[in-house]
């Protein structure tokens, strides 16, 4: 009874040993090669490895454009002016409360009054700015059918001529100057690895 038992049990669950030929998994596809993989039988070495993490449909540019990034722009520039106001209207407001002598509940609220009111003025001013150089951005980057440095200067020195255009012509050029400056330093700050690439080019150590 114990003899066929084992020998039911050994035809349904056969056992397995590393003398099985059918147990020699190669490991390598030839001599002095990586090892195959037991499961998938290909030598990972002929995978490439310089390709892309991501998939793009085909045609589809490999970064984001004006118009995607405009939103982001826009949301940021107005955090970005609610925060730095509402800390200078902090500071004027614990200043001027302080030399008025207000305490209690009326600095409190004085405090806030001061904290809104830049915060939402900064905000305001910020969120402007980024509306009308994202507008120039993408109109400059549809019109020229590309997005390079030259949109990002022309979207900048326009913005500043056009927010300062009702403050006289010398104020709408100074706008503009420092529209164009801002925007030569963010050019430069993220062209440095091709200007450095250039420099090592022409000039070899």
């Amino acid at each position: 009874m114990e003899s066929s038992t084992s020998e039911s049990s050994n035809t349904y669950a056969p056992s397995y040993s590393n003398r099985d030929p059918g147990m020699n998994v190669p490991v390598h596809s030839q001599q002095n090669l990586a090892p195959l993989s037991p499961y998938l039988n290909f030598d990972p070495v002929y995978l490439p490895q310089s390709q892309p993490e991501f998939i793009f449909p085909e045609g589809a540019a490999r970064q984001r454009g004006r118009f995607e990034l405009a939103f982001s722009q826009i949301g940021v520039s107005c955090m970005t002016g609610a925060a730095v106001g509402g800390i200078g209207g902090l500071y004027n407001g614990l200043r001027s409360t302080t030399l008025a002598g207000h305490t209690g509940k009326l600095r409190r609220t004085q405090l806030l009054n001061y904290v809104m009111k830049q915060g939402s003025a900064t905000a305001n001013t910020l969120g402007v700015l980024a509306v009308m150089y994202s507008g120039f951005g993408v109109l400059l980057s549809w019109g020229r059918g590309s997005d390079d440095e030259l949109n990002t200067l022309t979207a900048a020195t326009a913005t500043g001529l056009l927010y300062k255009s009702t403050a006289g012509l010398k104020k709408c050029g100074i706008g503009g100057a420092v529209g164009l400056g801002l925007a030569s330093i963010y050019c430069l700050w993220t062209a440095r690895d091709r200007l450095q690439g250039f420099r090592q080019e022409y000039n070899p150590a």
